[in-house]
């Protein structure tokens, strides 16, 4: 006889954190099945924040790693962790090792949010501190016969030294000093308060590690030493030893059947919000994947999902998830124009900074109501640069020579085959010049400073979010779900509104031709660079192809 009576034994949800969850939803059928069974950031983060609250869910572990993710990604999980530990149900971390001949540091820090940290007995702990390195590659052009002609505005935009310089400039070293410091100071405070220790006790346990398993355990970073197999039969002795393993990503709320059921009625109240998400270098035509730089943001994608959420009577607002480098001028500002034009239309736009939101990123988001950002977040990089590299030694070594016809004065302006004029460079600056104050401008009548000060902040800097917020560029510290929780409150809407793609067209839909230049469908594919002819020699270089509203590469690590 079947027992009906017979329930499921409770949920220990577990988390895989050697790599980073996906943050950005893959658009080709190809990277979705290649994405296909990876846990989601979105989905990750749910649960963190609401599984507490399950009764069917009575802990949590997590595996951590080697694998160095960005800061303002570890400190968005974090934050659901402690969310989650609020509940008084057991979250457990554990490693094989944190750090092997690699810094350990961010997996450590995101560790530092669970209740308990256990390490395998062969492990060691390399939290090391946090470094930042930059590759400049002009003594190799030199070598080669490239001469880069590059001019930027102004002194912090230090993309192009990487192109132009063999060292720090005493701006590049002050920006990347301040961004490291910035970092660090915030992990040591998180890291020290966890483990109830001074800041200055961990600063000097830092300056003494890598920490065998015995010297973590003595300095009280570690809890427990132990395998895998140990992890989970301590765990599940604590829960009682009949627990049910669920991936954290798998996990979904129970709703009671009367709030199932009202949510079904006529009439009822269905307003939503509405996610838009930009992720990679900003590019004109539409969101695709490149072998260089990988996942572009292209603005006719985001400026169709911008219209149709507009048009769309069920969204009240828009959560805008901004994650890219920057790029193209053109592009930037073709997306800058559909963010206030939503926003005008009185459907608030809130943006979520992710990892990096700088350049052509913070350009993006300036129209926006509110703009949130992690405090490791990089953003900022107002600036601009742009030029060319010469290659006519290059070619002269391989006994290659260019002869050329031309009818116009400038004609040969982008050619990388000879340098520019007198005349060339004056036009570059009062582009650079022209750009430039177009970035500040906008900047400060959406902010509500004034252009010195504005000018005072930009001048091309790289900052981190925490910095941001202090100087004016950032409005709240927090990630995904604090900008849901602003955009909801803005629209007016209950606090458990939908959050829904502004854009879902059906892979059988996808296959007919569009009815019109508002049909999602009609996107171009152009593979435009943000250099446009000069993009060939822009990746060879080593310039991200994004174009010339483009933040330095920095990863803290």
């Amino acid at each position: 006889m079947v027992n009906l009576s017979r329930q499921s034994p409770p949920i220990l949800l577990e988390i895989d954190l050697t790599s980073a969850p996906i943050d950005a939803e893959p658009d080709d059928p190809i990277a979705k099945l290649r994405s296909r069974g990876k846990p989601r950031l979105k989905a990750v983060l749910r649960t963190l924040h609401e599984a507490g609250d399950d009764d069917r869910v009575v802990g949590l572990v997590a595996k951590l790693g080697t694998s160095v993710f960005p800061l303002a990604i570890a400190q968005e999980l974090r934050d659901g962790v402690r969310a989650f530990a609020k509940s008084g149900k057991p979250a457990v971390a554990w490693a094989e090792t944190f750090g092997e001949f690699s810094t350990g540091t961010i997996p450590y820090y995101l560790a530092t949010g669970f209740d308990e940290i256990w390490m395998q007995h062969s492990g060691e702990l390399d939290l090391i501190g946090l470094s930042a390195e930059v590759n400049f590659l002009r003594g190799t052009l030199d070598k080669i016969g490239v001469e880069p002609q590059l001019d930027k505005r102004y002194e912090y935009k230090n993309a192009a030294d990487r192109i132009m310089r063999k060292d720090f400039t005493p701006e590049h070293r002050e920006a990347i000093d301040r961004l490291t410091e910035s970092a660090w100071d915030g992990i040591c405070a998180q890291i020290a308060q966890a483990r109830g220790m001074s800041v200055e006790e961990l600063r000097a346990i830092v300056d003494a590690a890598p920490l065998t398993i015995n010297q973590a355990v003595e300095r009280k970073l570690i809890d427990q030493r132990g395998y895998r197999d140990e992890v989970y039969a301590d765990v599940r002795r604590r829960l009682g030893g009949d627990v049910r393993l669920l991936f954290a990503h798998r996990w979904s709320p129970r709703k009671p059947l009367p709030e199932r059921a009202a949510a079904l009625l006529p009439g009822r109240d269905r307003g939503v919000l509405a996610l838009i998400e930009g992720h990679g270098a900003i590019v004109t035509g539409r969101n695709r994947n490149s072998p260089v730089d990988g996942r572009m943001m292209g603005c006719d994608s985001v400026t169709s999902a911008f219209r149709a959420a507009r048009k769309d009577d069920k969204v009240r607002g828009v959560v805008f998830r901004v994650d890219s480098p920057g790029g193209s001028y053109v592009a930037s500002d073709t997306i800058w124009r559909e963010v206030g034009l939503t926003s005008t239309a009185g459907k608030p736009v809130v943006v979520s900074m992710g990892a990096v939101a700088g350049s052509g990123g913070y350009y993006v988001s300036i129209p926006a109501d509110v703009i949130v950002a992690q405090p490791g977040t990089l953003t900022g990089s107002i600036g601009v640069f742009g030029g060319k590299a010469v290659i006519e030694g290059l070619l002269d070594k391989v006994g290659l020579h260019t002869g050329a016809v031309s009818r116009g004065a400038r004609a040969r302006l982008f050619s990388n085959r000879v340098g520019f004029t007198d005349d060339e460079r004056a036009r570059l600056a009062e582009w650079l010049d022209e750009v430039y104050s177009d970035f500040t401008g906008k900047v400060a009548e959406s902010r509500g400073m004034s252009r010195e000060a504005v000018h005072e902040v930009a001048r091309g800097r790289v900052w981190t979010g925490a910095d941001a917020s202090n100087n004016g560029l950032v409005d709240v510290l927090g990630g995904m779900r604090e900008a849901t929780a602003i955009a909801r409150e803005r629209a007016g809407l209950a606090a458990d509104a939908p959050l829904r793609p502004a854009i879902k067209v059906p892979p059988q839909r996808r296959l007919r031709a569009p009815r019109s230049s508002d049909d999602p469908r009609a996107a171009s594919m152009s593979m435009t660079s943000g250099w446009g002819e000069f993009a060939s020699i822009a990746n060879w270089l080593g310039l991200p192809s994004g174009g010339p509203l483009m933040m330095p590469g920095v990863r803290l690590r």
